[in-house]
């Protein structure tokens, strides 16, 4: 995938999207759109309260990440790679795993009208991982709001990623099991992950690490 001019990634909480988008950027002589996460002042008052704060959050990051992505214009997009650690259309993953139905209705209204305006992603990259892994993770980076977040929230997390993913077709599709590759510390992973990205085609691929094939 050669002439691929947006990239965007995503994952679960902890699995390294944006550590991934950045080592890309570089890669592909891009730029990274990066998700303001800690700048939604209902963040840690989610993680404690999930069902008091959860439309709050919801349509908090949903504006942000609209006014965000609304001037990723096509000339942009032509100029340079721009390589994101968030897909928009993510964004009803969590909606539907937190928001109640009359909340829902109305999130669905505005999403709508949104999403239409948003471009569409050449490639996604899907990141998983076990909640095991994950959680080990989200300890190590050791960002406070996350401090409360329940286990079983992000098996539930996990779960809704997998299904939504399972059935998503809207773009070119790369599925990788983040477990045991690391992108940060290893030229290797990296380099045969850029190999991999270039030789896609379209449809669905999901990526088999280079030590599993030594």
């Amino acid at each position: 995938m050669e002439k691929a001019r947006y990239i965007a990634i995503e994952g679960p909480i902890g699995v390294g999207k944006t550590s991934l988008a950045e080592h890309l950027a570089i890669e592909f002589n891009g730029r990274t759109i990066l998700e303001d996460v800690e700048s939604n002042p209902f963040l840690a008052k989610f993680y404690s309260d999930r069902k008091k704060y959860a439309f709050q959050i919801q349509l908090f990051f949903l504006l942000n990440r609209y006014q965000q992505q609304k001037n990723l214009g096509q000339q942009e997009l032509f100029n340079s790679t721009m390589v994101s650690d968030y897909l928009f259309a993510k964004d009803r993953i969590f909606a539907y795993l937190n928001l109640d139905e009359n909340e829902l209705a109305l999130y669905e209204q505005i999403y709508r009208l949104l999403n239409a305006k948003i471009p569409k992603p050449d490639l996604v990259i899907f990141l998983q991982a076990s909640t095991e892994v994950l959680i080990e993770r989200i300890k190590k980076r050791s960002k406070s709001f996350e401090m409360n977040i329940e286990e079983e929230y992000i098996e539930d997390l996990v779960d809704a990623y997998n299904k939504y993913f399972f059935y998503y077709n809207d773009s070119p599709l790369l599925v990788i099991n983040s477990t045991d590759i690391d992108f940060v510390s290893s030229r290797a992973d990296l380099s045969d992950l850029v190999k991999e990205i270039r030789s896609m085609r379209g449809g669905v691929q999901h990526y088999i690490p280079l030590g599993s094939r030594r």
